[in-house]
């Protein structure tokens, strides 16, 4: 049962964070894939908040959720021509990586909604094949999101390196640490830190993360085509 995943990997983060000596992080749901029906389940076991990787998916799904009053994260790469959709459909953007999205996501934001929640995402380990900014990038990419009233900086984001020993992956973990130290210096307002997946979330953890996106420990393997 899904809940019991979710009851699992919720103590699972307690022990790390309590090993660690840190505040246990926000579990995020990564429901890409996943039927509407998966993620109504595990809303019903307490879970609030689900990350989707393609603003149309995350739509249909919203409209058979909306009574639930879930709150949806973008965690997939953001297309210039679907940022103002995303700006509209999401509480939380986590993969803005360049400077031509910030305009538009807070263009496409109503001025009568909460300014919408926005992680920077970091290629912390330089991969040609990843998407995300370079960590010299973020302060100006911070500045620029900080400057938009409908925009709120909340922090970073990123997918380490894959590696088969987890432990290589403690350097991309601390160094992003202590990238998000620079831009909390800066902006007080920035207090996510959204890095650990589900075979390295106990790391993360350990390193500092606020956040962490799991899919995998909680709903098993993902089903290859999106249902409504």
């Amino acid at each position: 049962m899904l809940s019991d995943a979710l009851h699992e990997v919720l103590q699972r983060l307690e022990n790390a964070a309590r090993s660690a000596g840190r505040p246990r992080p926000h579990l995020l749901a990564v429901s890409k894939t996943q039927a509407a029906t998966a993620v109504a389940e595990l809303a019903a076991a307490g879970q609030r908040a689900f990350g989707e990787n393609y603003v149309q998916e995350a739509l249909a799904k919203q409209q058979n959720l909306n009574a639930l009053a879930l709150e949806w994260h973008l965690i997939g790469h953001l297309q210039s021509n679907k940022a103002a959709a995303a700006a509209a459909a999401f509480d939380w953007v986590q993969t803005l990586d360049r400077a031509k999205l910030v305009p538009l996501l807070a263009g496409g934001r109503d001025a009568g909604r909460p300014p919408l929640n926005v992680l920077i995402q970091v290629n912390i380990d330089d991969e040609a094949s990843k998407h995300g900014c370079r960590p010299e990038d973020v302060p100006a990419l911070a500045e620029a999101v900080a400057s938009q009233s409908r925009l709120a900086l909340r922090g970073l984001m990123a997918i380490p390196a894959p590696a088969p020993d987890l432990e290589r992956r403690r350097t991309a973990f601390r160094n992003m640490k202590r990238l998000f130290d620079d831009v909390a210096a800066r902006h007080p307002q920035a207090d996510t830190l959204s890095m650990g997946m589900s075979d390295d979330y106990a790391i993360a953890v350990e390193e500092g993360a606020t956040m962490v996106r799991v899919g995998t420990a909680l709903f098993g393997r993902r089903i290859t085509k999106a249902q409504s």
